[in-house]
Protein backbone atom coordinates (compact mmCIF):
# COMPACT_ATOMS: atom_id res chain seq x y z
CA UNK A 1 0.00 0.00 0.00
CA UNK A 2 1.45 3.34 -1.03
CA UNK A 3 2.38 5.74 1.69
CA UNK A 4 0.18 8.76 1.89
CA UNK A 5 1.75 11.83 0.35
CA UNK A 6 -0.04 14.31 2.55
CA UNK A 7 0.35 13.82 6.28
CA UNK A 8 -0.90 16.20 8.95
CA UNK A 9 1.75 18.71 9.89
CA UNK A 10 3.18 18.03 13.31
CA UNK A 11 3.05 21.09 15.50
CA UNK A 12 5.99 21.83 17.76
CA UNK A 13 5.45 20.88 21.38
CA UNK A 14 4.97 23.28 24.25
CA UNK A 15 8.57 23.15 25.44
CA UNK A 16 9.86 23.48 21.87
CA UNK A 17 7.78 26.65 21.42
CA UNK A 18 8.96 27.91 24.79
CA UNK A 19 12.57 27.37 23.76
CA UNK A 20 12.05 29.20 20.46
CA UNK A 21 10.37 32.09 22.25
CA UNK A 22 13.24 32.30 24.73
CA UNK A 23 15.87 32.38 22.00
CA UNK A 24 13.94 34.97 20.01
CA UNK A 25 13.54 37.27 23.01
CA UNK A 26 17.15 36.85 24.15
CA UNK A 27 18.36 38.16 20.79
CA UNK A 28 16.94 41.56 21.71
CA UNK A 29 17.20 41.39 25.50
CA UNK A 30 20.46 39.61 26.31
CA UNK A 31 19.88 40.10 30.04
CA UNK A 32 16.70 37.98 30.00
CA UNK A 33 18.30 34.78 31.45
CA UNK A 34 19.74 36.66 34.42
CA UNK A 35 16.44 38.39 35.11
CA UNK A 36 14.61 35.06 35.02
CA UNK A 37 17.14 33.47 37.40
CA UNK A 38 16.72 36.40 39.78
CA UNK A 39 12.93 36.00 39.70
CA UNK A 40 13.22 32.26 40.40
CA UNK A 41 15.60 32.79 43.32
CA UNK A 42 13.45 35.61 44.65
CA UNK A 43 10.35 33.43 44.49
CA UNK A 44 12.03 30.60 46.43
CA UNK A 45 13.38 33.00 49.07
CA UNK A 46 9.97 34.60 49.46
CA UNK A 47 8.38 31.18 49.93
CA UNK A 48 10.97 30.19 52.53
CA UNK A 49 10.50 33.43 54.45
CA UNK A 50 6.73 32.99 54.51
CA UNK A 51 7.10 29.35 55.61
CA UNK A 52 9.49 30.38 58.39
CA UNK A 53 7.28 33.18 59.71
CA UNK A 54 3.99 31.26 59.74
CA UNK A 55 3.69 29.32 63.02
CA UNK A 56 4.08 26.59 63.97
CA UNK A 57 7.47 26.18 62.33
CA UNK A 58 7.99 22.74 60.78
CA UNK A 59 10.46 21.51 58.21
CA UNK A 60 7.87 20.09 55.85
CA UNK A 61 5.87 23.34 55.81
CA UNK A 62 9.09 25.21 55.01
CA UNK A 63 9.72 22.84 52.09
CA UNK A 64 6.15 23.23 50.80
CA UNK A 65 6.37 27.01 50.94
CA UNK A 66 9.73 26.85 49.17
CA UNK A 67 8.15 24.80 46.36
CA UNK A 68 5.25 27.26 46.21
CA UNK A 69 7.71 30.12 45.90
CA UNK A 70 9.50 28.26 43.12
CA UNK A 71 6.24 27.87 41.18
CA UNK A 72 5.49 31.57 41.64
CA UNK A 73 9.00 32.34 40.37
CA UNK A 74 8.49 30.15 37.29
CA UNK A 75 5.21 31.92 36.55
CA UNK A 76 6.85 35.32 36.97
CA UNK A 77 9.74 34.35 34.68
CA UNK A 78 7.30 33.18 31.98
CA UNK A 79 5.24 36.37 32.24
CA UNK A 80 8.40 38.47 31.90
CA UNK A 81 9.52 36.53 28.83
CA UNK A 82 6.09 36.78 27.18
CA UNK A 83 5.88 40.53 27.65
CA UNK A 84 9.44 41.08 26.48
CA UNK A 85 8.84 38.87 23.43
CA UNK A 86 6.05 41.23 22.33
CA UNK A 87 8.38 44.21 22.65
CA UNK A 88 11.10 42.28 20.84
CA UNK A 89 8.71 41.52 17.98
CA UNK A 90 7.90 45.21 17.59
CA UNK A 91 11.60 46.07 17.68
CA UNK A 92 12.25 43.52 14.93
CA UNK A 93 9.53 44.71 12.55
CA UNK A 94 9.93 48.44 13.21
CA UNK A 95 10.68 50.05 9.85
CA UNK A 96 9.95 46.92 7.82
CA UNK A 97 7.55 47.27 4.87
CA UNK A 98 4.28 45.58 5.82
CA UNK A 99 4.73 45.93 9.57
CA UNK A 100 1.60 48.08 9.87
CA UNK A 101 -0.49 45.51 8.03
CA UNK A 102 0.74 42.78 10.31
CA UNK A 103 -0.20 44.74 13.43
CA UNK A 104 -3.61 45.76 12.07
CA UNK A 105 -4.52 42.22 11.06
CA UNK A 106 -3.43 40.53 14.29
CA UNK A 107 -3.70 42.98 17.19
CA UNK A 108 -6.96 44.92 16.94
CA UNK A 109 -9.40 42.31 18.18
CA UNK A 110 -12.98 41.57 17.14
CA UNK A 111 -14.22 45.15 17.18
CA UNK A 112 -12.08 45.99 14.17
CA UNK A 113 -11.63 44.56 10.71
CA UNK A 114 -8.37 45.01 8.82
CA UNK A 115 -6.12 43.17 6.41
CA UNK A 116 -2.38 42.84 6.11
CA UNK A 117 -2.74 43.71 2.40
CA UNK A 118 -2.38 47.45 1.68
CA UNK A 119 -5.28 49.28 0.06
CA UNK A 120 -2.85 51.61 -1.69
CA UNK A 121 0.80 51.16 -2.53
CA UNK A 122 3.68 52.70 -4.41
CA UNK A 123 5.70 49.73 -5.74
CA UNK A 124 8.77 51.86 -6.42
CA UNK A 125 9.16 53.52 -3.04
CA UNK A 126 7.34 50.90 -0.90
CA UNK A 127 5.07 53.51 0.69
CA UNK A 128 1.77 51.84 1.56
CA UNK A 129 -1.62 52.71 2.99
CA UNK A 130 -3.69 50.36 5.13
CA UNK A 131 -7.26 50.60 6.35
CA UNK A 132 -9.10 49.43 9.45
CA UNK A 133 -12.83 49.66 10.09
CA UNK A 134 -14.34 49.34 13.53
CA UNK A 135 -16.52 50.86 16.22
CA UNK A 136 -14.26 53.90 16.20
CA UNK A 137 -14.94 54.56 12.53
CA UNK A 138 -12.47 54.26 9.67
CA UNK A 139 -8.72 54.47 10.24
CA UNK A 140 -6.31 55.12 7.37
CA UNK A 141 -2.72 54.20 8.22
CA UNK A 142 0.20 55.50 6.19
CA UNK A 143 3.49 53.61 6.25
CA UNK A 144 6.64 55.10 4.75
CA UNK A 145 7.95 58.59 4.01
CA UNK A 146 5.18 60.96 5.02
CA UNK A 147 5.77 63.40 2.17
CA UNK A 148 5.32 60.71 -0.47
CA UNK A 149 2.23 59.30 1.26
CA UNK A 150 0.10 62.42 0.82
CA UNK A 151 -1.55 61.39 -2.42
CA UNK A 152 -2.23 57.79 -1.40
CA UNK A 153 -3.64 58.80 1.99
CA UNK A 154 -5.83 61.55 0.53
CA UNK A 155 -7.25 59.16 -2.08
CA UNK A 156 -8.17 56.59 0.55
CA UNK A 157 -9.60 59.19 2.92
CA UNK A 158 -11.72 60.75 0.15
CA UNK A 159 -13.03 57.35 -0.89
CA UNK A 160 -13.95 56.47 2.69
CA UNK A 161 -15.72 59.79 3.27
CA UNK A 162 -17.66 59.43 0.01
CA UNK A 163 -19.05 55.95 0.66
CA UNK A 164 -19.42 56.26 4.44
CA UNK A 165 -20.82 59.74 4.91
CA UNK A 166 -20.92 60.79 8.55
CA UNK A 167 -18.50 58.11 9.75
CA UNK A 168 -15.33 59.61 11.28
CA UNK A 169 -12.12 58.96 9.33
CA UNK A 170 -8.87 59.04 11.30
CA UNK A 171 -5.51 59.26 9.57
CA UNK A 172 -2.41 57.88 11.31
CA UNK A 173 1.18 57.88 10.10
CA UNK A 174 3.54 55.21 11.41
CA UNK A 175 6.96 56.47 12.40
CA UNK A 176 8.96 58.24 15.09
CA UNK A 177 8.50 61.87 14.05
CA UNK A 178 6.14 64.53 15.29
CA UNK A 179 2.46 63.58 15.07
CA UNK A 180 3.45 60.02 14.11
CA UNK A 181 2.65 56.77 15.89
CA UNK A 182 5.29 54.18 16.73
CA UNK A 183 4.55 50.72 15.39
CA UNK A 184 4.44 49.40 18.97
CA UNK A 185 1.66 51.89 19.84
CA UNK A 186 -0.38 51.54 16.65
CA UNK A 187 -2.93 48.99 17.87
CA UNK A 188 -3.25 50.69 21.26
CA UNK A 189 -3.85 54.08 19.62
CA UNK A 190 -6.60 52.71 17.37
CA UNK A 191 -8.32 50.87 20.21
CA UNK A 192 -8.47 54.09 22.23
CA UNK A 193 -10.56 55.84 19.60
CA UNK A 194 -14.03 56.63 20.99
CA UNK A 195 -16.88 54.48 19.73
CA UNK A 196 -18.69 56.34 16.97
CA UNK A 197 -20.81 53.69 15.22
CA UNK A 198 -22.71 50.58 16.24
CA UNK A 199 -22.11 47.06 14.92
CA UNK A 200 -24.82 47.29 12.27
CA UNK A 201 -23.37 50.52 10.87
CA UNK A 202 -19.90 49.04 10.99
CA UNK A 203 -21.03 46.04 8.90
CA UNK A 204 -22.72 48.35 6.39
CA UNK A 205 -19.59 50.50 6.08
CA UNK A 206 -17.46 47.41 5.46
CA UNK A 207 -19.80 46.27 2.67
CA UNK A 208 -19.87 49.70 1.04
CA UNK A 209 -16.11 50.16 1.06
CA UNK A 210 -15.48 46.62 -0.14
CA UNK A 211 -17.86 47.18 -3.03
CA UNK A 212 -15.96 50.21 -4.32
CA UNK A 213 -12.42 49.23 -3.39
CA UNK A 214 -10.18 48.37 -6.25
CA UNK A 215 -8.15 45.22 -5.89
CA UNK A 216 -4.43 45.73 -5.46
CA UNK A 217 -3.52 42.09 -5.74
CA UNK A 218 -2.14 42.65 -9.24
CA UNK A 219 0.29 45.28 -8.01
CA UNK A 220 3.86 44.15 -7.31
CA UNK A 221 4.19 44.07 -3.55
CA UNK A 222 7.62 45.35 -2.45
CA UNK A 223 10.04 42.74 -1.24
CA UNK A 224 10.33 42.42 2.50
CA UNK A 225 6.63 42.57 3.36
CA UNK A 226 6.68 39.57 5.63
CA UNK A 227 6.92 40.71 9.25
CA UNK A 228 5.67 37.29 10.36
CA UNK A 229 9.24 36.05 9.92
CA UNK A 230 10.26 38.32 12.76
CA UNK A 231 7.77 36.85 15.21
CA UNK A 232 8.61 33.85 17.30
CA UNK A 233 6.03 31.16 17.99
CA UNK A 234 4.14 31.55 21.24
CA UNK A 235 3.58 28.57 23.51
CA UNK A 236 0.01 27.34 23.35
Amino acid sequence: MAKRDSEPEKRPGFFSQLKSLFRFTREVYSWLPWAQIAILVGGVLLGLIVGYLIPPFQVWTLILWGITGLMVGVLGALILMTRLSTKAMYAKIDGMPGASGHVLSTSLGRNWQASDTPVGINPKTQEAVYRAIGRGGIVVVGEGARGRLTRLVNEERTKAQRVAHGVPVTVLYVGHGDDEVAIADLAKTIKKLPKAIDKATMAAVIRRIDSVSQSVTSLPIPKGIDPMKARAQRPR
